[in-house]
């Protein structure tokens, strides 16, 4: 009982303001204040970040083109996994590659491509000099990510006209979390905007927390808006600068299991209804601890990624493959198995090479082909080095910034 008369206090408040004024300022949650321990971690992840973006652009393009596509790839995976698609990796990087035959369900294959869409966009935004956040940018982002499902009861890239729901994870029959009332969402939407146009200060990375969960919160949108949240968080992480955006995206460290229901709990934190007026300070540990442990994984990708590179070279150098032959073994060490395809555009390859240099490395015992015809893609084979599949599958440690 309680519970409900304070969700009315709120939802009387919020309607009291809007129609006091066309000119009203709403309610979005506080910036909080950083303490002593989350500037240490802030300093610490800008010091990595800076680290990386100095190995990203001092690294062979072939390892970082192949990371970049990785990073995308993972990202997309762990966005939809949370949402219940649940696509492996590799399989997200070989229908980005344009491939047909991946067996993956038919509704998977729409939320992958659609979401790689919207990324792809995202993506070229980074560093584009005439921007600017506003509703019809957010609405055409959601049109991407769910215009495929469009409906008159679910439109996308449209506010949603009637209530929404998040259920809980243990019993879809509970409403773990009751988003703002229809009315309400065009004049916080209109809030954010403005909040996301002003420049207050804050670290770029705590404002993309900030509006993470500003836009969860509010769920302007029938569906789609936990993956629109977290994209609106990448999008203004990369719009920083520092990095490309498949390298700053928290989505994959999101998308792991335990780091998901850690990432739910936050967010069940904040209350079963909109809340604005209240400390967000253990949103941003959360996010600040995923900042620092995605940046801590990407540069361990990419040294590793290096090793596995010179391991390979050196085999081939060996074994007198032609050096072209390494793009193919490393997408077996890194990723377990390459496909013709992705060979032959990686290396900008004719068909008849491609095909040739994986039909030598078979005989030859370095590969070994799985399946027929169009659906065939290449595993290690007994003749593989396996120095550089131990170098590829050796566990990276991990710290946590805030017990250390």
């Amino acid at each position: 009982m309680r519970a409900y008369q304070s969700r009315g206090r709120i939802r009387k408040r919020l309607l009291d303001v809007m129609i006091a004024s066309p000119y009203h300022r709403v309610m979005l949650f506080p910036v909080p204040d950083l303490t002593t321990d989350d500037r240490r971690v802030l300093d610490q992840i800008d010091q990595m970040r800076e680290t990386l973006r100095h190995a990203v652009r001092t690294s062979a393009v072939k390892w970082t083109e192949g990371l970049r596509k990785f990073l995308t790839a993972d990202a997309v995976a762990a966005s939809n996994s949370i949402e219940g698609f649940k696509v492996s990796t590799v399989d997200v990087e070989d229908l980005m590659e344009g491939e047909t035959e991946v067996d993956v369900s038919e509704e998977n294959r729409e939320e992958t491509l659609a979401y790689q869409r919207m990324m792809t966009y995202i993506q070229t935004l980074h560093d584009v000099e005439d921007f600017s956040y506003s509703k019809g940018l957010l609405n055409s982002l959601h049109w991407m990510l769910q215009g495929h499902r469009h409906s008159i009861r679910r439109p996308a890239g449209q506010w949603r006209k009637g209530p929404v729901y998040v259920t809980d994870p243990r019993d879809p029959s509970i409403a773990a979390y009751t988003a703002p009332d229809a009315p309400l969402v065009a004049g916080l939407m209109q809030e954010l905007v403005d909040w996301l146009n002003e420049s207050d200060g804050t670290h770029a990375l705590v404002r993309a927390a900030m509006a993470h969960l500003h836009l969860v919160s509010i769920h302007p949108w029938a569906d789609g808006n936990g993956r629109m949240s977290r994209s609106l968080q990448t999008l203004m992480i990369a719009r920083e600068g520092v990095l490309a955006p498949e390298f700053s995206s928290i989505e994959s460290w999101l998308g792991r299991p335990g780091n998901t229901w850690e990432y739910y709990r936050e967010l069940n934190d904040r209350g079963s209804q909109y809340q604005p007026d209240q400390d967000v300070s253990g949103w941003i540990r959360f996010n600040l601890t995923a900042y620092h442990q995605q940046a801590q994984t990407v540069q361990g990708r990419l040294t590793r990624s290096g090793r596995v590179w010179t391991s390979l070279a050196d085999f081939a150098d060996s074994q007198s493959l032609d050096e072209r032959t390494v793009t193919a073994l490393h997408d077996v060490a890194m990723a377990g198995r390459v496909r013709r395809s992705r060979y032959q555009h990686a290396e900008d390859l004719s068909l008849q090479q491609a095909q040739r240099d994986l039909r030598d490395l078979t005989a030859n015992g370095v590969l070994q082909p799985v399946g027929r015809t169009r659906a065939r893609y290449y595993t290690a084979g007994p003749q593989f080095p396996q120095d550089a599949i131990h170098i590829a599958r050796t566990p990276m440690p991990l710290t946590h910034p805030y017990r250390t």
